[in-house]
């Protein structure tokens, strides 16, 4: 029900309740039992084991386990009881699932905060007597109090309120106090942020006090909407995940084939089933590249912690390749384009703008923090202020010109208080003034003016003429279309402490004031749209202060439109989908509509990231391909549902992370180019051997020790490549286009060719170029060795699309060690003799070394010729 456009005698009647005496407990009981408690539904988590062993639905994991049943079964049936192999390639697919366990244990904390943001107690009046009850036990009908400092409990209509005021920043996205009106009665669509005869759960009743009757509890509150998005809403792929996940279909569909048509001719040519089989499992072994998702994962891994050195904390691993593809940047106002602060931007008497500290700024301030009912704390040497935002924004300014504001209160002590109200629009306070008393007057420019029968002019007091009044609204009007929140100061000099009426007022000036955009914010949204990155601000707030600070930042240009949440509704998904391009700033926005406008730009195949701190932009935060939480200002909520927290509550932090995430993706593509050029030559390898009529010329636990020692290094050393200078001049890679785009397919086959074929050449000549020394066991020494030493040469190959003396020689520390071991440990292989029966390789003279080394640098020379020749056109 739109509790909203009831009057508050309705409201109550609806619910059965009664204005005095509230429920009886016969009734709140039985509503309990109906409805439930006044809690948040929490989702049920999927346990470790289910997260587990759903690892093995992919679709190379089932080949790398099938492969193992094979190599297990084949050495029983020969009854060699050698189980090396299949124990190998059983522990390789207990990692990838322990890896891929690692990456998706993304904890759902999100529900979690928002329970332990609801209200502890609750003040109820129930069968006309008030009580404390936990809030968990209200129901609708309730009769609730609340006073300054109270968190609200449930969704309620107000049934009184006397100076409420209400902060609902975390829910609405609005940055100043929502004040409240127990009378007031609105239309049906009115959003939320404007529903003044409203409190909302988990919001803080920051001054005044209102009797309320609850409507909502639990799922069915505002926050419990929200609660719903959040688990309603799945975290999308990442591109990294997807084409990942395309690689590895492709390569596992191609084993298959190739291993179907191996086997098939194994029993053509007789030669046997068992050999044809363990044959198969080469090929399956060799095709799937088994380290791709750890090494991934490592590289991921260093990226974040040199992205926490720069205040980007990531939660979600995938995140940081994300950033690097972002094309859209959502990003809420308020904390986090702006401070979250409310500041004095501009100070206007009779005569116009004057400066903020000046003599005239000082009285009039003096005057406003006088008529004002925030105060400053000291700790220490820091000065904090606390209160209302609008009037610490008064006091602040006051301070910064004058030092002793401390012993304000003391020197002109208040006689007497008359509290802001809705009605009355405007704060009127009694001070004595070097023995005089002092009314002083704020409020709304139009409400005080009205009250005022002379204006300040200089050092004296003028009458206020039709002309002056207008002089002065027409001042009002130019700092209100700048989207100041303006309000007017006045005085009079009283007969005693007991008048305090306001009337024959004398007009002093105008205080504006503004959440003002944060000093990098500016700079960080000009290098994110050098870098073809478009930032759009979402926020709750009123479209002309979100448009004012749009315009400011740079996210508002000519060409860029700004609408409402109330104009969002009457777009159709299609209508949306097709203005959507141009829309930079959409304000006066509900949770809903943040997840549905991030769902729109993804819709066109954009790469969303979405900031924001507050409760409200959770389920955006959760829906958009990147969330980034503020980590001081933030909320517990929007934390848990991020992908990325931001320590330091800096938007321009975002374009640091961006730029990381673009070099780590670079560095992910070099090391992923690598491991696939190696796969395809180690395929090609044992299929041409097949084709050829020979034995395979590497074995499975050869081709697992390939894959996952001598290339897994240096796959990591590729992930601490530095990031390139022009990094952030490039537009971002289009989701749409393909990892191998710009023809990294056919310079991954190439080199997949290059690599098998002198892995062939070096079992060949191992096989039949040494006399009676020459054999099987001997061609598949002398082709472990190549293929190993050749893919860690290719590595070094890989690190530039420079040549290597202008990259330089051993700029990356991490590859030169990577080189080192991954040499020494695969040397060890064969000399020493344990480890060499159970790999099947016996010892090498200096001469087959020899022809090993010069083959397996054979693709870097070859690399490298290539680089230079081509190397002008980078």
């Amino acid at each position: 029900m739109d509790w909203h456009t009831l009057s508050a005698k309705q409201a109550t009647a609806s619910l059965k309740s009664d204005i005095e005496n509230g429920l009886n407990e016969h009734t709140a009981k039985n509503l309990l039992i109906k409805n439930g408690e006044n809690k948040l539904n929490t989702q049920k988590k999927t346990s470790l084991l289910q997260q587990f062993l759903s690892q093995f639905s992919d679709f190379c994991v089932i080949i790398l386990f099938i492969a193992c049943i094979i190599s297990f079964l084949t050495s029983l049936i020969e009854g060699s009881r050698d189980f090396v192999e299949p124990i190998v390639i059983l522990l390789i697919v207990i990692l990838n699932a322990a890896i891929g366990v690692y990456q998706e244990r993304r904890a759902e904390r999100a529900l979690e905060a928002l329970q332990k943001m609801s209200a502890p107690d609750a003040s109820v009046i129930r069968a006309g007597k008030i009580k404390k009850i936990p809030a968990a036990q209200l129901v609708t009908g309730d009769i609730i109090l609340l006073e300054s400092g109270d968190m609200v409990p449930a969704d309620a209509r107000l049934i009184t309120s006397n100076s409420l005021k209400v902060q609902e920043s975390a829910l609405t996205g609005e940055s100043e106090p929502c004040s409240k009106d127990a009378n007031a009665v609105f239309r049906s669509d009115c959003p939320p942020a404007d529903r003044k005869n409203m409190i909302f759960s988990s919001t803080t009743v920051l001054a005044g006090n209102c009797k309320a009757v609850v409507t909502e509890t639990g799922m069915n509150t505002q926050v419990g909407k929200i609660a719903h998005l959040l688990a309603d809403e799945e975290s999308p792929q990442t591109p990294l995940q997807i084409r990942l996940g395309k690689i590895g279909k492709a390569l596992g569909i191609g084993a298959l084939v190739i291993c179907a048509f191996v086997f098939i001719l194994g029993l053509v040519r007789q030669s046997g089933i068992l050999p044809s089989f363990m044959l198969s499992v080469s090929l399956a072994v060799a095709a799937i590249p088994e380290g791709l998702p750890a090494i991934v994962t490592i590289v991921l891994s260093m990226g974040v912690q040199r992205m926490a050195k720069s205040n980007a904390i990531i939660r979600h691993l995938p995140a940081v390749e994300t950033l690097g593809a972002t094309t859209v940047i959502c990003s809420d106002k308020t904390g986090t384009l702006t401070q979250n602060k409310m500041t004095v931007t501009q100070i206007r008497d009779l005569s116009g703008e004057i400066s903020l500290t000046g003599s005239r700024a000082e009285n009039l301030l003096m005057l406003g923090s006088l008529c004002n009912n925030s105060r400053a704390v000291k700790q220490g040497k820091k000065v904090s202020f606390v209160g209302d935002p609008t009037e610490t924004a008064i006091l602040s300014a006051y301070a910064d010109c004058n030092k002793n504001f401390f012993n304000l209160e003391k020197d002109y002590p208040r006689l007497h208080e008359t509290p802001f109200s809705s009605e009355k629009k405007m704060m009127a306070t009694v001070n004595l003034f070097a023995g005089k008393t002092r009314l002083i007057v704020k409020g709304a420019p139009d409400v005080v003016l009205s009250a005022c029968s002379k204006v300040v002019s200089g050092n004296s007091d003028i009458p206020v003429s039709p002309a002056l009044r207008q002089k002065i609204l027409n001042h009002n009007e130019l700092m209100a279309k700048e989207a100041l929140r303006v309000i007017a100061v006045a005085y009079r000099d009283c007969d005693s402490s007991n008048d305090h009426e306001e009337r024959d007022l004398i007009f002093c000036g105008l205080i504006g004031m503004i959440d003002p955009p944060r000093p990098e914010a500016a700079k960080a949204v000009a290098i994110c749209k050098k870098a073809g990155i478009t930032p759009v601000m979402i926020t709750g707030d009123h479209i002309v202060t979100a448009c004012a600070v749009a315009e400011k930042l740079g996210i508002l240009e000519k060409d860029g439109t700004a609408i409402t949440g109330s104009e969002l509704d009457s777009f159709s998904d299609s209508k949306l989908a097709e203005i959507i391009g141009s829309c930079r700033v959409f304000a006066r926005v509900s949770p809903e509509h943040k997840v549905r406008i991030v769902k729109a730009f993804r819709a066109k195949g954009e790469i969303v990231a979405m900031t924001g701190d507050g409760v409200n932009d959770a389920p955006a935060l959760k829906a958009a391909d990147i969330g980034c939480a503020m980590g001081k200002g933030g909320t517990d909520v929007a934390k848990n549902a991020a992908d990325m927290i931001l320590t330091d509550d800096n938007f321009a932090t975002i374009v640091k992370a961006v730029e990381r995430g673009r070099g780590i993706y670079d560095n992910i593509k070099k090391a992923v180019h690598f491991l696939l050029g190696t796969n395809i030559g180690e395929i090609l390898a044992v299929f041409a051997a097949s084709l050829l009529g020979f034995e395979a010329p590497l074995i499975p636990i050869q081709l697992l020790w390939v894959n996952l020692v001598t290339d897994s290094l240096p796959a990591m050393a590729l992930g601490t490549e530095k990031t390139e200078k022009d990094i952030m001049h490039r537009a971002p890679v289009q989701p749409s286009k393909g990892f191998f785009s710009d023809g990294m397919w056919i310079d991954i086959t190439l080199e997949g060719m290059l690599i098998g074929t002198v892995t062939i050449l070096a079992y060949l000549i191992g096989c039949f170029s040494f006399g009676a020394q020459s054999s099987l066991v001997l061609g598949r020494t002398m082709a472990f060795c190549t293929i190993s030493f050749c893919e860690i040469a290719h590595a070094v190959n890989m690190r530039s699309s420079l040549p290597l003396y202008k990259a330089g020689f051993f700029s990356n520390k991490a590859m030169t060690w990577a080189v080192i071991v991954c040499c020494a440990v695969q040397a060890s292989v064969i000399v020493i003799k344990p480890l060499a029966n159970v790999f099947g390789v016996i010892s090498l003279n200096g001469t087959q070394w020899l022809i090993i080394a010069a083959l397996s640098l054979v693709p870097l020379f070859i690399g490298e010729i290539g680089k230079i020749l081509f190397s002008h056109k980078k």
